[in-house]
């Protein structure tokens, strides 16, 4: 026993990633399956490859807010800012990227230019580049934006093309089922949208590993130079450095050095030593992020003659649907195009809500939660683990209701989600109010003996991310659903796109959630307004309920 507790306390991260790691096997393993047995034989390559794409961003994803932080002393508010930008960018640039891949007709090429691209960009980021002040608006800086742009750029050419060859696959896979009779074609509907499930988990299974391959390299590399990994100090490094200390700011700083050997001798070149080691080891977690594009582009290119290219389906629909029809209908589309409106609101205000995981829930992590267990970045991998485990139990509630004719609709599952999603942040309301939490601001600014003896449990952010992931299940996969249940016909595609659009709209003002944490004098007010949003929007939904599942029958 005294061995394993030894091997705990030394190693937590790296035991914890195993103990991730052995849960997940099985889990990967009944999925293959299932994709293997049911699915079109393509569908696995095209998962493998999205898997490594996304293994390699979310590691970037899992540490950037408090890598910009950390790298150039800018405020929480400023880097959030910035996470917001790029994460709005990551969707509105898949519609670019779809209309270069529909109009030169090379989808495949498209996909291989994206992957290179982002590769570059996560090149760039490995770099561990620094200036004199190592502040911002310097040329790191400027890399650094560069870098990810190329890597909102490269997603745009990857994410909506290779979904949309996974689709023609599914296209395909139910051609040939028709021509054994309607029965076939029936059970090879069926099979798209679990198709399409399984594809998402494996997106989650590159994000349920990522979070920890950051935090392992930097806290390697710190204990390279006999340093350890502390969360506040690289805020109180850059401080002292500007020469903006405040309050108990300096006191701190002494406390914290004082276990550090020499520290106290020279405070300056302790601060920028402790910097420029600790961002080191971040720029070097990002070569994984290059070696795991180089995988999903040798998996791609290895199985690209396997899968299909996308079909023009416009001369079809013609035929199909003339002008005579749309003029006919003009009344029922704009029913339908209403409907899609008002679910792609609550579908911004979700994404607003939700992706506070990579802001002012990864801030609230590192600043009020006890992280000498676990760095707060790798806290993140708790939403893909979910979303992996509780996946089969969803699908198989909303099977067993539909055998026995309850069958829950898409409308009021997204209601549903909402609810959910508020509970979520109810559930911080509570722990906010029992812990008389100030904002960040003020909270940062306390004797660190006072900090260490409010923070909270890690176990506050698995209750907070189980909530979340229930009501992603609920929203996510079911709001493409029914989107492509009312879109017009001859409005498919740009039905997607303005679902990317809203999207990406909701997590442009993400960054939002961290001024509220900073600067709202009770914690419990910034969890507040998201439960607010939430519930709002499950309360329009249901008052538009009966209206929404007409328009979608």
């Amino acid at each position: 026993m005294g061995t394993l507790a030894t091997l705990w306390q030394e190693h937590r991260t790296m035991m914890v990633f195993f103990i991730v790691l052995i849960v997940v096997i099985p889990f990967l393993i009944f999925y293959l399956n299932k994709a293997k047995k049911e699915h079109p034989k393509g569908l696995i390559a095209a998962a493998l490859s999205n898997m490594g794409e996304r293994f390699g961003y979310y590691i970037m994803n899992a540490v950037l807010v408090l890598f910009i932080c950390s790298k150039f002393g800018i405020s929480d508010g400023t880097s959030g800012l910035i996470f917001g930008v790029f994460y709005f960018l990551i969707y509105m640039l898949a519609l670019p990227g779809g209309i270069i891949a529909d109009r030169s007709q090379n989808y495949k090429k498209t996909i291989i230019t994206g992957i290179v691209v982002m590769a570059l960009g996560y090149g760039l980021l490995s770099i561990p580049v620094f200036s004199d002040g190592g502040n911002a608006m310097s040329w790191p800086f400027f890399l650094a934006m560069f870098a990810l742009l190329l890597i909102a750029c490269g997603n745009g050419l990857f994410k909506g093309n290779l979904q949309a060859i996974v689709g023609q696959l599914y296209d395909d896979f139910e051609a040939e089922a028709a021509k054994k009779g309607p029965e076939a074609l029936a059970a090879a509907k069926e099979k798209r949208d679990n198709g399409f499930q399984i594809f998402y988990v494996f997106i989650n299974i590159g994000g349920v590993i990522a979070p920890f391959v950051a935090p392992l390299i930097r806290d390697w590399y710190l204990k390279t130079k006999d340093l350890i990994y502390n969360a506040d100090l690289p805020r109180l490094c850059h401080k002292f450095i500007m020469g903006t200390m405040e309050g108990n700011d300096m006191d701190n700083l002494n406390a914290i050095s004082q276990t550090f050997s020499g520290a106290t001798e020279n405070l300056a070149s302790f601060c920028q030593n402790y910097l420029h080691v600790y961002n080191t080891g971040v720029h070097y977690s990002f070569i994984i992020s290059v070696v795991a594009m180089l995988i999903s582009l040798a998996i791609f290119v290895a199985v690209r003659h396997k899968l299909p290219n996308p079909v023009k389906k416009e001369k079809a629909d013609v035929q199909q649907y003339s002008e005579a029809d749309r003029l006919a209908d003009a009344k029922e589309i704009k029913q339908r195009m209403m409907a899609l409106y008002a679910v792609l609101v609550i579908a911004m205000f979700f994404w607003f809500s939700f992706h506070q995981n990579a802001q002012s829930l990864t801030i609230f992590a590192r600043d009020f939660v006890d992280t000498s267990a676990l760095p707060p970045e790798i806290l993140q991998f708790i939403n893909p683990f979910f979303v992996i485990v509780l996946t089969p139990i969803i699908m198989w509630i909303f099977a067993a209701l539909a055998r026995k004719g309850k069958e829950v609709s898409t409308p009021k599952k997204i209601a549903l989600g909402m609810f959910i999603a508020a509970c979520a942040y109810l559930f911080l309301i509570c722990i906010a109010v029992a812990n008389n939490y100030p904002s960040g601001n003020a909270f940062k600014a306390l004797p660190e003996a006072d900090k260490m003896a409010m923070k909270t449990t890690p176990y506050v952010m698995i209750a907070t991310y189980f909530f979340l992931t229930v009501a992603e299940l609920f929203i996510s996969p079911l709001g493409l659903s029914f989107v492509s249940k009312i879109a017009p016909r001859h409005m498919v595609g740009k039905c997607q796109g303005l679902w990317l659009a809203a999207t990406g709209i909701g997590n442009l003002f993400i960054f939002l959630g961290v001024r509220m944490l900073n600067s709202f004098p009770h914690q419990w007010m910034t969890w507040g307004v998201f439960a607010f949003i939430c519930l709002a929007s499950m309360a329009i939904m249901l008052g538009m309920l009966k209206w929404l599942e007409r328009v979608a029958k």
